[in-house]
């Protein structure tokens, strides 16, 4: 028989220490705007409001599920592109109701996009006009040196090591899609 201040020796040895800290709790490195997700879900909660309930809890689980693959989210800009990615399926699924005749499940999506845009708008990114100015110098600069004109090769200049916008909150889709605009109109200009 074991004495006791053994067994509990035993039972403090075999815990887990190798498991990962839970996905939910607050992280010391969370982005800002998922704390405000986790903190507005507690008062959805006390409020009773179940749309912004069931949004809050969509957006929580999906983080939750992300977090347990080999990207999770770690700034509030890949938050913002999973919000606007829910946001734009919402609008969907209500033109979906809208030409199925069911307003009521229509208003229910509709109400659930605009709470998730009411976060979208919550999240600070760099403006277009200054992802475009940079954009242009760097198009400006490879063209210059010879380098060679794609998108992902600019991207990359961009937001790579010495790139001028690399620890800065970026939407790369934004990005991406101005830099195709420019490279176009370099084209027809040249």
């Amino acid at each position: 028989m074991i004495a006791r201040p053994a067994a509990r020796l035993l039972r403090v040895a075999s815990q887990r220490f190798y498991s990962a800290p839970s996905p939910t709790g607050a992280a010391p490195g969370a982005p800002p705007l998922l704390l405000k997700l986790r903190s507005d879900l507690k008062d959805a909660m006390r409020a009773k409001d179940t749309n912004r309930l069931s949004v809050l809890r969509s957006i929580l689980a999906e983080v939750t599920n992300l977090s347990k693959t080999n990207n999770p989210i770690k700034q509030d800009v890949q938050l913002l592109v999973l919000l606007r990615k829910r946001s734009s399926m919402a609008k969907i699924a209500a033109d979906e109701f809208k030409t199925h005749q069911r307003p009521d499940l229509a208003e229910k999506e509709e109400l659930q996009g605009m709470i998730l845009e009411g976060y979208v708008g919550q999240v600070n990114v760099v403006g277009e006009a200054e992802i475009r100015s940079v954009a242009e110098r760097v198009v400006g600069e490879l063209r210059r040196s010879g380098g060679k004109l794609d998108v992902g090769v600019v991207v990359r200049s961009i937001l790579g090591e010495g790139g001028e916008l690399k620890e800065k909150p970026v939407d790369r889709g934004e990005l991406a899609r101005l830099v195709k605009e420019i490279l176009r109109t370099k084209e027809q200009i040249t």
